[in-house]
């Protein structure tokens, strides 16, 4: 079974990612799950499922990465550096995203909602986006940024509580 998502997130490293760079392993474990549920059920799948949740278990304990396969990610994942990440089980994350060290996309609250994350958001170390929050395409999320409220395409969050900076439109002027 060919996996596109699985193929654009490789695309994101270098060649010899897979040997050291632990965000890809996560982001293997994470696609196995996901494949493994479009499998029609059988003693192969629950068989499967259960080597899933053992990998899952190792990755988010080894490498404190928790990326459960109910999360919807588009391809083209990149984790950059690997530990403290977390994601609650109902967010969605667009296309081509970059997550840093550090990163909790999760709810403020118990029942609350959980962020919708856009294509082309980078995520820098320590930044949190914490509850119904959309975050529009081609954002940039500071460090150590707490994002708590909608951030627009093309924008960029930064601080505590997190500010929206637009980018820059320069004038041309007619000489």
């Amino acid at each position: 079974m060919r996996d596109e998502n699985w193929l654009a997130d490789l695309d994101r490293y270098s060649s010899r990612a897979l040997l050291r760079e632990q965000g890809l392993w996560a982001t293997a474990v994470y696609r196995f799950g996901r494949r493994n549920d479009l499998r029609p059920d059988s003693f192969v799948k629950r068989a499967r499922n259960r080597l899933y949740w053992a990998m899952f278990r190792i990755t988010e304990t080894l490498l404190g990465i928790s990326i459960p396969k109910s999360v919807d990610v588009g391809p083209g994942l990149r984790i950059w550096h690997f530990g403290g990440i977390f994601i609650h089980e109902r967010v969605r994350i667009g296309a081509h995203c970059t997550l840093r060290q550090g990163v909790t996309l999760g709810n403020r609250h118990a029942e609350d909602d959980v962020p919708v994350i856009g294509d082309n958001v980078d995520f820098g170390a320590y930044s949190q986006v914490l509850g119904r929050v959309r975050i529009g395409n081609n954002c940039r999320i500071g460090a150590m940024s707490l994002v708590l409220t909608d951030v627009p395409d093309g924008a960029t969050a930064v601080g505590v509580p997190a500010r929206i900076v637009m980018p820059q439109v320069q004038e041309t002027t007619d000489a």
